[in-house]
C-alpha cells in the first residue's frame, strides 16, 4: 500500500502558493483561507449522460457551467461498479483488494431485509453491511482538521441500529436515505435525520409494485400510486441549502451530496416529465418486467430525472454565491458507477455510456469501462483553470490523498490512493499509479486492473462460465472490443505480478472469490 508520509512535507509549499501566503502568515489566517469543499455524488450516471461529455439529449447545463469553470476528467473512474462498496473506498481511500466491504450487502440473515413493510415496522431490517467501528473515514479527518461535516443523501453503509451511521462515522448533519433498498422509492414513507426517523406524507407503496390487475397501461390514472406527496430528493435538497446558508463563516465546510438520482425508478417532477414529452413524443410505458416501478413515459422521465438533479446543481452554486462563498468553494462531481440496464432505462436511445456500452454485462456491475469509467468535474473559482481538461488517470480512492494534501490532515489509516492536487492545480508534479484494481465479487466475480493503457479484465470468477481472461488497449479500443492477451503473455505476466501486491483475501465470506487464491496464472 502506498504510504502518505511524503504528500505533507511539501503541504506548507502548496498552501501558500494556492492562497498567496508568505511563510509569516499566521497559521490562523491560512486555517481561516481554506475552501469548503463540495463533492456530489450521483447515483448510476452514465459516462456520457452530461452535456460536457456528448450528451445530446438530455439537458444539464448547470453542470455544463461547472465543467466550463472548472476542469474536466476523461479517465476518472469509480472504485466499484455498484453502490455500497463505491461509497465505502470513497470514504476511506482504499481499493477493493484491501477494503472491507467489496459488494453489495443486504445481510439477509436479519429476517425480511426485502420487505418494504417489514422495514417501516422494523428499522433493524433497513440497511447495508456496517463498516468496522474503528473505520476512518473522509469526514473524521476532516472534521480533526476543523471542517464542520454534513452529508445529504443515500447512505448504504449500516443500518439504523449499528454504530456505522453518518453521524457516527465523522459526520456532524446528516439527512436522506440510510438503506439502499428503501430509496428504490423517491416516495418514501420516511427518511432520517441524523439518528432519527422522519416520517413523511406518503402512503407505504413497496418498491417494485406493479400495475394494479387490469389497469390500463396507457392511462395516466394507472400511475397514481407512484406520484405520492413527499419527494424525497426535494426535502433533501432543501436540508442540504439550510445547512450552506447556516454554516459558519469561521470554519470552512464539507458537504458530501450523495443524490439517489438517476437510480431506479423513474420518477421525477411532472413539469420535468413534461418537458421531455413535448421533445421526444410518443412513447411505449414500462411495465415493470426489468425491476421497479411501472412508469408510462420512461425516456421522458429518465432524462426529466437527470435535468431536475442539475437544476438543483444550479441553485447549489447559486446559495453559495448568495452566501459569499463560492469564489472559495472546490466543488467536485462525479457518479458512483456506469448506467444502469434495468427498471425502464434505456441507455442506448441516450448513449448514456458514450463510446464505452450501455447494455448488460458492460455497464453497472461489471468492471469494463461503462461500469467503472465516470465523469468527473472540478470547479474552484481561480484556483483551478476555466474550460480545463484533464486525461490523467485517476479513480475515486483518489480523494482522500486529495484532500489531506489540501487540507493539511495527516493520513493515519491504510490508503491506497494518490492526490491529483496538482493536476487540479495545473501543477507538472503529478504522481502516477502504477496500476488502478477492481476486485468484485458479484455479477459472476471479476477482476480488473488498468495500468497504462492497458485493461485486463478476469471474469467469471464465480459462475459456471469458463473463466475469460481478457486484455486490452484502452487508446485503441476504449469499447473493450479486440481481446489482445494471446499476443502480449508479458503484459499478462506485469498484471499477474500487480493482482499479487494489491488482493488481500477479503475477511468476508460473502466477498471472497476463491479462484483469486491461486493466482489467475496457475489458475489459466
Amino acid at each position: 500500500m502506498l504510504s502518505t508520509q511524503h504528500l505533507f512535507k511539501s503541504v506548507p509549499v502548496i498552501l501558500m502558493a494556492i492562497f498567496g501566503l508568505n511563510s509569516c502568515t499566521p497559521s490562523k489566517t491560512l486555517k481561516e483561507t481554506r475552501p469548503n469543499i463540495i463533492y456530489i455524488l450521483a447515483d448510476d450516471l452514465g459516462y456520457g449522460e452530461l452535456g460536457a461529455y456528448g450528451q445530446l439529449k438530455i439537458e444539464t447545463p448547470n453542470i455544463d457551467a461547472l465543467a466550463a469553470s472548472g476542469m474536466k476528467f476523461t479517465q476518472h473512474y469509480s472504485s466499484a461498479p455498484v453502490c455500497a462498496p463505491a461509497r465505502y473506498m470513497l470514504l476511506t481511500g482504499q481499493h477493493s483488494g484491501h477494503a472491507f466491504i467489496r459488494g453489495n450487502d443486504e445481510m439477509r440473515s436479519r429476517g425480511k431485509v426485502w420487505d418494504y413493510h417489514e422495514m417501516v415496522k422494523d428499522s433493524t431490517l433497513e440497511g447495508q453491511r456496517p463498516m468496522p467501528e474503528n473505520t476512518k473515514t473522509l469526514a473524521h479527518y476532516l472534521k480533526s482538521a476543523g471542517y464542520q461535516t454534513a452529508m445529504v443523501g443515500k447512505w448504504g453503509l449500516g443500518s439504523p441500529d449499528s454504530h456505522s451511521v453518518p453521524t457516527k462515522m465523522g459526520f456532524d448533519y446528516f439527512y436522506g436515505y440510510n438503506c439502499q433498498r428503501i430509496a428504490h422509492t423517491f416516495y418514501p414513507t420516511h427518511l432520517y435525520e441524523n439518528l432519527n426517523r422522519v416520517y413523511l406524507n406518503n402512503e407505504a407503496i413497496a418498491p417494485h409494485t406493479k400495475l394494479e390487475e387490469g389497469a390500463d397501461p396507457y392511462d395516466e390514472k394507472s400511475y397514481s400510486n407512484f406520484k405520492l406527496n413527499d419527494f424525497a430528493p426535494d426535502l433533501m435538497y432543501d436540508k442540504m441549502s439550510a445547512f450552506v446558508e447556516e454554516a459558519s463563516n469561521e470554519e470552512p465546510f464539507f458537504l458530501y451530496w450523495a443524490s439517489p438520482i438517476p437510480h431506479n425508478p423513474l420518477q421525477a417532477p411532472q413539469r420535468w416529465v413534461d418537458h421531455y414529452i413535448q421533445k421526444f413524443g410518443e412513447e411505449e410505458p414500462y411495465l415493470g418486467d426489468k425491476g421497479y416501478f411501472p412508469n408510462q413515459t420512461p425516456r421522458a422521465t429518465y432524462a426529466a430525472m437527470i435535468s431536475y438533479f442539475d437544476e438543483n446543481v444550479g441553485r447549489l452554486v447559486q446559495k453559495l454565491k448568495e452566501k459569499g462563498v463560492y469564489e472559495n468553494t472546490l466543488i467536485l462531481f462525479s457518479s458512483d458507477n456506469g448506467v444502469t440496464f434495468s427498471g425502464g432505462t434505456d441507455g442506448g436511445f441516450f448513449n448514456s455510456s458514450g463510446p464505452f456500452g450501455e447494455e448488460r454485462g458492460r455497464g453497472k456491475g461489471f468492471v469494463y469501462e461503462g461500469g467503472i469509467r465516470v465523469p468527473m468535474i472540478a470547479s474552484w473559482p481561480n484556483k483551478i483553470s476555466a474550460g480545463s481538461e484533464t486525461d490523467h488517470i485517476s479513480i475515486q480512492y483518489d480523494l482522500l490523498a486529495t484532500l489531506s494534501e489540501l487540507a493539511s490532515f495527516e493520513i493515519t489509516s491504510e490508503q491506497d490512493g494518490i492526490s491529483f492536487l496538482p493536476t487540479l492545480l495545473g501543477q507538472d508534479n503529478q504522481k502516477q499509479h502504477d496500476y488502478l484494481y477492481w476486485e468484485f465479487p458479484e455479477y459472476g466475480g471479476q477482476l480488473a486492473l488498468r495500468f497504462g493503457d492497458y485493461k485486463f479484465v478476469w471474469a467469471h470468477l464465480k459462475d459456471k462460465l469458463p473463466p475469460s481472461l481478457e486484455l486490452y488497449n484502452l487508446k485503441e479500443d476504449p469499447a473493450e472490443e479486440n481481446n489482445i492477451a494471446e499476443q502480449h503473455p508479458q503484459l499478462i505476466e506485469q498484471a499477474d505480478a500487480y493482482f499479487r501486491q494489491a488482493h488481500q483475501r477479503s475477511e468476508i465470506e460473502r466477498f471472497q472469490i476463491p479462484l483469486l487464491e491461486e493466482g489467475f496464472l496457475k489458475a489459466n
